[in-house]
């Protein structure tokens, strides 16, 4: 098999920008001529063997960094775009969009962007939104878009924040490095029957803690607080870096980066990946041994992607009894839907209909990508008699090349081809001419009605 060449065009003039070189003076560092090096800036040629060992050795360059990051999301999210009926004409190839992806990547956010503003400007057109009749409103992304894409474009992985939170409890207790800390603060802790899960008193210093709430919920409250108080300038300084367009996506942001340090300083990285490589990525047994819940473990686990010492990649989903998305994140080349529930097909959304118990599933996507994936309803119950339930379902997940490392990959045939479901990422833009759970025809393909017969579908698509 042909090794794939490696252009990183993108991540080259980025890396170079970042330690303020000129283009000679970086070929000179890399031993390389400067036509070679204003070659492979420009995707012209691929990056060389050579090359990515002396970045390595020059910069200390964590290789794998080259191959990965916005390309994959980039492409996947344009495609999405692209089957928008607006588009009438044939969509650009996808060669076309993988170069525009790693020679551009700017360029293909500001489409992005651009097309999510024509969205949302055709959703309030179809609603009478009152908004477009103000002066100074502005069409830009929500504000909770806008931090989802921030943290979906960083891998969901913050390494400032997940190193502060590491050191924070590196003693290896968590609860008790977030009292101490808090009690040296002058705060308060107080458990009490209250709404809600936490409420910080800032007139008396005190933290009421809900009483109701599992421990795990508590610690996690408790570190949370913490990140806000004793790491408010770390925190801060990541906002700045991020610019984002409003207050409110900023405050969303923080509160999401409070949550990024609870959840790290709760499973502390180094600690946290080898206990998963032990146990084979067995997400009772690593809450049992953080003290953390099993959506908090399968979150944290798709969050390993520190440069150097990365863990497998996994993707992250939480959906609700509706099959909206309201968590998201993938390490992987699948990608889910920006706008629409996923693919019916995936066994996230069974979960409910098989409380607590753990559901397997192989599944293969249009572009031949196996993957194995693990489902659970995580209800939440509210408390006390007549309060409400949260019913929602996750779902983790990685490609089945990984297989021995994923112990509930066990005994599952990942050998055998019939055993893999076909799914997609959304039905308006998936390729399967053949599905009895389609909803709405594929945008990107024509379609052919033949009155004298019918098949799975109403229609034949082309």
């Amino acid at each position: 098999m042909a090794t794939q060449k490696l252009y990183a065009g993108a991540k080259l003039r980025e890396m170079r920008t970042r330690l303020t070189l000129t283009q000679k003076n970086f070929a000179a560092k890399l031993g390389i001529s400067l036509p070679y090096l204003n070659q492979m800036e420009n995707n012209n040629r691929p990056v060389s063997t050579t090359v990515v060992l002396a970045l390595a050795q020059e910069f200390g360059l964590d290789v794998t960094e080259l191959s990965s990051g916005d390309s994959e999301r980039l492409v996947s999210d344009m495609r999405e775009a692209l089957a928008d009926p607006v588009f009438t004409d044939d969509a650009p190839a996808l060669a076309d969009l993988r170069l525009t992806a790693s020679n551009a990547p700017a360029l293909a956010r500001a489409f992005l962007e651009l097309h999510r503003a024509y969205r949302l400007t055709h959703e309030r057109l179809a609603s009478l939104d009152e908004a477009l009749g103000r002066e100074d409103s502005r069409i830009q992304a929500s504000p909770w878009e806008e931090v989802r894409d921030f943290f979906h474009y960083c891998d969901n992985y913050i390494d400032a924040v997940d190193r502060a939170a590491e050191r924070f409890t590196s003693d290896g207790d968590s609860r008790r490095a977030a009292v101490a800390t808090l009690k040296n603060l002058g705060i308060t802790v107080v458990n009490s029957e209250m709404d809600g899960l936490r409420r910080y008193d800032r007139a008396s210093r005190t933290l009421h803690l809900s009483n109701r709430s599992a421990p795990q919920t508590q610690v996690f409250q408790l570190l949370l607080q913490v990140a806000l108080l004793r790491q408010n300038d770390l925190l801060e300084a990541t906002l700045d870096f991020a610019r984002f367009n409003s207050d409110e996506a900023r405050s969303i942001a923080k509160i999401g980066l409070a949550n990024y340090f609870a959840g790290a300083a709760l499973m502390p990285y180094g600690r946290f990946q080898a206990a998963a490589q032990e146990c084979r990525h067995d997400l009772e047994l690593l809450a049992t041994r953080f003290g953390a819940s099993i959506e908090q473990v399968a979150h944290r686990l798709s969050t390993l992607q520190r440069p150097g010492a990365k863990g497998i990649p996994f993707f992250f989903v939480r959906v609700d009894q509706a099959g909206t998305i309201t968590k998201r994140h993938s390490a992987t080349r699948l990608q889910f839907a920006r706008f629409g529930g996923a693919c019916p097909l995936w066994n996230v959304h069974r979960a409910f209909e098989t409380p607590g118990r753990f559901l397997r599933q192989l599944a293969e996507t249009p572009d031949g990508i196996r993957y194995i994936s693990l489902a659970l309803d995580v209800s939440k119950p509210g408390g006390s008699f007549g309060s409400p339930v949260q019913r929602y379902a996750i779902a983790l997940g990685c490609e089945v090349r990984h297989a021995d490392s994923i112990v509930y990959a066990d005994n599952m045939g990942v050998d055998n081809d019939s055993a893999y479901e076909p799914i997609g990422i959304s039905c308006r833009i998936c390729e399967r001419q053949q599905c009895h759970q389609r909803s709405v025809p594929p945008l990107e393909r024509r379609l052919t009605i033949n009155t004298d017969k019918r098949g799975v579908l109403p229609y034949e698509v082309s």
